[in-house]
């Protein structure tokens, strides 16, 4: 037990002490109860935040693939230095 539930047992009736330990069971409850809508919440919250971050992620992974691409494109279309004519012919 805690100091807060802690009473001296000796000057109590069985009633008292039986409604004291009552109280300190249904505050601490009652403040268990908070912390897990607070926890609840912020689990909601972290799990919004990483489907957020999970589709842009996936965006960028798209952009990426999309430059490569088009980079790829453009030095396959490029002419080489191979295939270039030189100035005095």
């Amino acid at each position: 037990m805690n100091s807060d539930t802690q009473r001296d047992d000796s000057s109590m009736s069985p009633e008292a002490s039986l409604a004291a330990r009552l109280d300190a069971l249904e505050s601490r409850i009652a403040y268990q109860e908070h912390w897990l809508d607070t926890l609840d919440e912020a689990v909601a919250g972290q799990e919004r935040r990483l489907a957020q971050l999970e589709r842009i992620n996936a965006l960028m992974q798209e952009k990426l693939r999309d430059q490569q691409q088009a980079l790829q494109e453009a030095e396959m279309a490029a002419p080489s230095p191979q295939d270039e004519v030189p100035p005095h012919y």
